[in-house]
């Protein structure tokens, strides 16, 4: 009898482990491009009427309608920047970087106890005739992480519990660990402002069912995460990131209306949701954003809704989760939120062997966007053939390059950014 007992347990778990085994095996990434199915995209000049989009106008009255879509069934709605929003220079260094720039540690403080705050690292360059344009983003491990600058103020980073959704584990990444994904000093030599929050300063990146970061600031009595249509963590990434730029309208060393927004990876996801909800950022850069990003999701190819909403279930907004396996059911794709961006410019960057992202895709976003920039008399990118590896596109207001290597972001791609910047910038 203990034997039977045992094997049948045994042939169960056999049973669950081949099920298991098959669910994953039909889940598996698509990587062959003639496995992306047929799909229609859905037109961005296009009202929900019927009527077409001609003038710019119009498209203002279409824009509405689009974030609408994507703030209630992607991203999640933000609330208003809080009233008791203030700021505080709590660290000023006039001879960082040899001389070269001004360093900066600006404590931006959501509520009027000081309590939840998140800092900005700023670095200015010394040489300037008067205000500067700047870059602009998050960064993954820490302020002291984008640099071996021994007088950054270290970051506490939030590191996932191994249980429950409690903070347990508190501590620091090693000084100077990304600083090959920021190239301060070539920014300051090219006569640009960097600027970076840690992201764990807004809302921690793992599932805490949303109650370490700023949502809690917002919850109405009785609420203990946000509603089916409100802000995921990516949404609470721009949201402070606008934030932030309240700040940039009153610091005179920054020219705040040439202010780029950037990120890698998730936060080029967060870049280019950012540029869409708050039109101050003069240009949205996104670097290998892949689904939910820059790349067409009805393509399914690499990443998909399904495997981003199990492996980070805390980015969107719950409604998104219903379009689970369904892409083609969501009003909107990726196109539609670089082009929100219009007449703005905007980059995309994707990497040669990062399928994961899927750099077509991300390709045929900017392509699909350009008709609403032509509205505005502006190129965007012309045919859907897209460029060779290492020569970037960046003719018009969508600029776009597919580099060699991998899952990063590095010198090659900074270098794309500044001359496209120069273009538009200043």
């Amino acid at each position: 009898m203990k034997y039977n007992r045992y094997k049948n347990q045994i042939l169960i778990g056999l049973i669950s482990l081949l099920a298991l085994s098959a669910v994953g095996y039909a889940q598996q990434p698509n990587y062959d491009e003639s496995k992306v199915p047929a799909y229609t995209l859905p037109n961005p000049l296009k009202m929900e009427n019927g009527k077409a989009v001609v003038t710019k106008e119009e498209w203002n009255e279409r824009r509405k309608e689009i974030l609408q879509l994507f703030e209630t069934q992607v991203y999640g709605k933000a609330p208003a920047h809080p009233k008791d929003l203030h700021f505080k220079v709590l660290k000023e260094d006039r001879y960082a970087i040899n001389n070269m720039a001004t360093r900066k540690e600006v404590a931006v403080y959501f509520s009027k106890d000081e309590k939840h705050y998140m800092t900005i690292l700023m670095y200015v360059p010394n040489k300037r005739n008067g205000a500067v344009p700047m870059f602009f983003g998050l960064n993954f491990k820490g302020n002291h992480t984008v640099s071996d600058d021994p007088n950054i103020t270290e970051s506490i980073t939030r590191m996932k519990p191994k249980e429950g959704g409690k903070e347990i584990q508190m501590g620091t990444f090693k000084r100077g660990a990304e600083a090959s994904r920021w190239p301060i000093e070539m920014l300051i030599a090219n006569g640009y402002a960097i600027a970076t929050v840690y992201r764990g300063d807004i809302d921690p990146d793992y599932d805490d069912g949303y109650q370490n970061g700023v949502q809690p600031l917002f919850y109405q009595k009785g609420q203990t995460k946000p509603a089916a249509d409100e802000w995921g963590t990516l949404a609470a990434w721009a949201w402070g990131l606008s934030c932030a730029m309240d700040y940039f309208e009153t610091d005179e060393d920054i020219d705040s209306k040439k202010v780029a927004v950037i990120g890698h990876s998730r936060h080029g996801k967060t870049a280019l949701w950012t540029g869409a909800i708050d039109q101050r950022f003069a240009m949205a850069i996104s670097n290998d954003s892949g689904c939910g990003g820059a790349a067409i999701s009805r393509r399914k190819f690499g990443e998909t809704f399904r495997k981003i909403n199990t492996l980070f279930p805390h980015w969107f907004c719950e409604n998104f989760k219903q379009y689970n396996d369904r892409e083609e059911h969501l009003a909107v794709d990726q196109h539609q939120l670089v082009a929100l961006m219009a007449p703005r410019p905007v980059y995309i960057a994707s990497a040669a062997e990062d399928l994961w992202a899927d750099p077509k895709g991300e390709f045929l976003s900017g392509v699909h966007a350009t008709p609403v920039y032509e509205v505005f008399g502006l190129d965007g990118i012309k045919g859907v053939d897209a460029p060779k590896v290492n020569e970037p596109i960046m003719n018009g207001a969508i600029g776009y390059h597919v580099r060699s290597g991998n899952h990063d972001i590095n010198l090659y791609d900074w270098q794309q950014f500044v001359k496209f910047a120069d273009k538009h910038l200043k």
